[in-house]
């Protein structure tokens, strides 16, 4: 196996010292950058071309589900394994059919680590042992064309959606997405008017259970 080129992306940073310290113990592995969210990360695929992302499913801002999407149209040759505290079967089943080569709960021993980057290094999709069963059977059970909850959304609307989840209001969330807040509005009232959600309260238990947000916060 040649050098394996990997981004960390984790909002924490002692995360991401503890997951670098272990991936530069392992042979043929090359740590070439580190990104604190999702903006951060594309941005960083776009000038470092790793060929691994270690992505944190729960990100301020833009998280792991959110951006996957879009490094997988941007940068297809980039493989992405979404790291989480659990095994929700929300999250894995997102993650896999947004183009995750892998899901790794961070609770892992570094030999896990080793060996998930050894399969998807190869071409192989890796999922943590205490993943169950029932969720990749689950999985492998859905037609490809389904559309799950979050696929009713455009990707502005889920943005909008996690912002509102993580307790931003419209002229923050307006300022984060460099849009007018008479815009911000407007998107919030069709992402409502979409989901049939029409409190904050009912967005955020929304956004929860699609994974788009993590209790984990």
């Amino acid at each position: 196996m040649s050098t394996v080129r990997i981004i960390l992306a984790d909002d924490h940073a002692l995360v991401r010292a503890g997951i670098r310290a272990l991936l530069e113990k392992l042979p043929e592995i090359e740590v070439v950058g580190e990104a604190s969210n999702g903006r951060e990360a594309l941005e960083l695929i776009k000038t470092a071309a790793p060929h691994l992302v270690l992505l944190d499913i729960s990100m301020a801002g833009l998280g792991g589900l959110e951006v996957l999407p879009r490094i997988m149209k941007d940068f297809p040759a980039a493989k992405v394994i979404i790291l989480s505290a659990h095994a929700n079967e929300e999250y894995v089943l997102r993650a896999l059919r947004s183009g995750a080569a892998g899901y790794m709960l961070k609770d892992a021993a570094a030999e896990e680590l080793a060996l998930a980057i050894k399969a998807v290094a190869q071409n192989h999709t890796y999922l943590s042992p205490s993943v169950s069963r029932t969720v990749i059977e689950s999985y492998l059970s859905r037609a490809a064309g389904d559309e799950g909850p979050i696929e009713i959304l455009t990707p502005r609307q889920r943005e909008i959606l996690q912002l509102i989840a993580e307790g931003k209001n419209t002229k923050e969330i307006a300022g984060t997405l460099g849009i007018s807040i008479k815009t911000a509005e407007a998107h919030r009232s069709q992402l409502m008017g979409r989901l049939g959600i029409h409190d904050v309260a009912g967005l955020v238990r929304f956004a929860v259970r699609i994974g788009l947000v993590s209790v984990e916060r």
